[in-house]
């Protein structure tokens, strides 16, 4: 108890003088809007090991601070942030607080009416990294749908885009709609996590409206490269792989590793067929179960000293190996026009389409999505 006390008071010292050199508040420390909205409520929380202030759970927190936390909802990799990516989160019970944790990324990825009785305000606090196929904005989807069907407010502690400084990608199309992307918008779409809850509303992505209120960050820029403190999955330890990310990202349905398995996920590529002097070599353990190309050894390209931040998606890396590939047939595997949200990408790189041509016939799509994203935007 003493303990979290004396963190809610080094909070104070943060939001004055910023986190990491840069004077920026985050929703979370935002505690006198929190206490506003949730005082004499029953509240149920969707958070995982990023909804932290300082060191201590903003679960912990909130319960400290007398606010009546019911039960926990807990997205993909788990309410630690230990899961495998995809991997079947069961429920359980929170051994510290010994509240309920219902996973949303087992066999139900809605909140149920059941789970919701009696609860009057849902908090979702989690740290996004601004890539479609991250399933957190799923999650958040299905959390919105379910609190606008039980007439519960849904209070989103706002955090900062890591990927918030450009827009690429093909836009997905409805027919390869899935948990991976369910929403017209392009891989990179540049918004908060609260300005992107904004969007599902206002585009009528769920059928009734809710009753949403965003705890907005404070002296945030969209233009700066955010370094988040705590790893929001297990593959993605650093600035450097969150970076990386949209664009390694589509390798993961093709024959192509990105290192799960190493201590550099998604911050080198490669395979056994693949010419190079550079190799690695996966192996099972936490965080990444019987990864792509287990205990074979990998040639492939080394990005973790890479001095350029990427300002757009690289798909030079997936043309480069689809034509380095032994068995082209084989080389786009399940669901990679899902992960794309088109079939064209696929169809285009088979063809021998270039990338410039590829990103042009994506322009169109990201001028639309532009002026949609503008009515959303809070910063």
């Amino acid at each position: 108890m003493a303990k979290i006390k004396q963190n809610i008071f080094f909070l104070i010292f943060i939001v004055s003088f910023g986190l990491n050199g840069q004077e920026l508040k985050l929703g979370i420390n935002n505690l006198d809007a929190i206490i506003l909205e949730t005082k004499n409520k029953n509240i149920a929380v969707v958070g995982n090991q990023t909804s932290v202030i300082q060191n201590t759970h903003l679960v912990d927190t909130l319960l400290e601070l007398g606010i009546k936390v019911k039960l926990v909802f807990s997205p993909e990799h788990g309410f630690r942030g230990v899961e495998d990516a995809g991997a079947h989160i069961n429920n359980e019970i929170d051994q510290r607080t010994g509240l309920q944790i219902f996973s949303l990324h087992g066999e139900n990825k809605k909140p149920s009416i059941n789970q919701l009785k009696n609860i009057d305000i849902i908090i979702f606090d989690i740290q996004d990294v601004g890539a479609r196929f991250y399933t957190y904005i799923s999650t958040l989807h299905y959390v919105l749908e379910a609190a606008s069907e039980q007439n519960i407010q849904v209070l989103v502690l706002d955090r900062p885009n890591p990927n918030g400084h450009y827009i690429d990608g093909p836009i997905l199309e409805e027919k390869f709609k899935s948990f991976i992307g369910m929403h017209p918008i392009p891989i990179v779409h540049a918004m908060t996590i609260g300005e992107y809850a904004k969007m599902i509303i206002g585009e009528k992505w769920i059928e009734n409206t809710c009753d949403l209120k965003v705890i907005e960050m404070v002296n945030y820029n969209r233009s700066e490269i955010y370094d988040l403190p705590i790893k929001p999955s297990p593959n993605l330890p650093n600035k450097r792989a969150v970076n990386l990310y949209p664009s390694l990202c589509l390798f993961e349905r093709t024959t192509i590793s990105v290192g799960r398995g190493t201590n550099y996920p998604f911050q080198h590529y490669g395979a056994p067929f693949i010419k190079s002097s550079y190799s690695f070599l996966p192996k099972s353990g936490p965080g990444s179960k019987y990864p792509k190309h287990e205990n074979k050894i990998c040639y492939g390209i080394n990005l973790r000293y890479q001095k350029n931040i990427l300002n757009s998606l690289n798909i030079n890396w997936l043309i480069k190996c689809y034509d380095q590939s032994l068995d082209k047939e084989k080389f786009f595997t399940l669901n990679f026009d899902k992960l794309a949200g088109t079939d064209q990408l696929r169809k285009q790189i088979t063809s021998g389409l270039s990338a410039e041509k590829i990103k042009e016939s994506w322009q169109e799509g990201l001028t639309k999505f532009k002026k949609t994203r503008a009515k959303y935007l809070i910063y």
